[in-house]
């Protein structure tokens, strides 16, 4: 990556500028660089909490690798609030990023935070369904389809989770025109994100001739006039709960159960790995966790 350009905000950075204002900087520029609003707070707030640590008046220039890791420090042990790995490890990503950046721009010649060791966190195993956990809430699914006052609803919603991996907020953006019962090679759901930031999440997923039946029954109930689910998130939820409730399930059915179940029955059907990890729209980086989680779930169910 090239310096930034004499125009760019990040020109008026020296060593000598102290850390909030090139924080605010950094703000700026990762709104320009169309970074998620969710994104962006958590590394303000990763950095706001150096800042409150450091001396007011440190400059960009003498901050250096040993200041950083007393930093981490006073995070686990001195602050007196829990952080946990997970959070930690996400702090020291975001110190990581800043300090990179600023050097990569050239206002700092060397990155105090290259010598910070990243702690690399791995969640807890995911909870999925059983087969016959998946079997019983689409039989449940289906009786309601077939009930005195039919509702085709839940079925497509938890059959198309379960046929396609696709996550929460990727189901709330399917349109109408996303999804072509008569693709040529068979039914497909186009998924697709208005950010050229997620271009490489884009991707089309084959949908099965039954999924498409019961989606023609929904749409002639329900008549959606552009998105295919025009409800809230929680709402989609409360159908997915009362799907579990309905089959008997100790578990709470969700959005990421599903996405989870989903890709474990690729995995034990023998999909290849590089097939799942596309089908999921998830980089190489973090298809190394998932498979590794996959291949634990799929141990312990043999």
């Amino acid at each position: 990556m090239t310096p930034e350009t004499p125009s760019s905000p990040v020109a008026h950075l020296t060593v000598h500028t102290p850390l909030m204002p090139a924080i605010l900087t950094w703000e700026i520029y990762l709104k320009d660089q169309g970074r998620s609003p969710h994104t962006i707070k958590a590394f303000m707030g990763d950095l706001n909490l150096l800042a409150s640590f450091l001396p007011p008046d440190r400059t960009l220039g003498s901050i250096t690798t040993q200041d950083l890791n007393h930093f981490l420090q006073w995070l686990e042990k001195g602050r007196g609030i829990p952080c946990s790995p997970k959070s930690l490890a996400r702090r020291i990503s975001s110190i990581k990023a800043f300090f990179r950046w600023l050097q990569r721009s050239g206002v700092l010649l060397n990155d105090p935070a290259l010598r910070v060791i990243q702690q690399s966190v791995i969640s807890p195993l995911p909870e999925v369904l059983t087969p016959e956990e998946v079997e019983a809430v689409l039989e449940v699914a289906r009786n309601w389809r077939s009930r005195s006052k039919p509702d085709a609803r839940p079925y497509t919603l938890v059959k198309l989770l379960l046929e396609t991996a696709i996550k929460k907020s990727e189901c709330l953006a399917i349109t109408r025109n996303h999804i072509d019962p008569e693709g040529k090679e068979g039914p497909v759901l186009y998924v697709r994100y208005a950010s050229p930031s997620n271009r490489y999440k884009e991707r089309n997923l084959p949908l099965s001739q039954e999924w498409i039946e019961a989606y023609q029954e929904y749409l002639a109930q329900y008549q959606p006039a552009d998105q295919i689910f025009p409800w809230s998130p929680r709402r989609l939820e409360y159908i997915l709960e009362d799907l579990s409730e309905a089959a008997g399930l100790a578990k709470h059915l969700s959005f990421d159960m599903c996405r989870w179940t989903s890709a474990l029955m690729d995995w034990k059907n023998g999909m290849e790995g590089d097939q799942i990890r596309q089908k999921l729209g998830v980089s190489k980086i973090q298809w190394r966790e998932i498979s590794m989680k996959l291949r634990q779930l799929a141990e312990q169910e043999s």
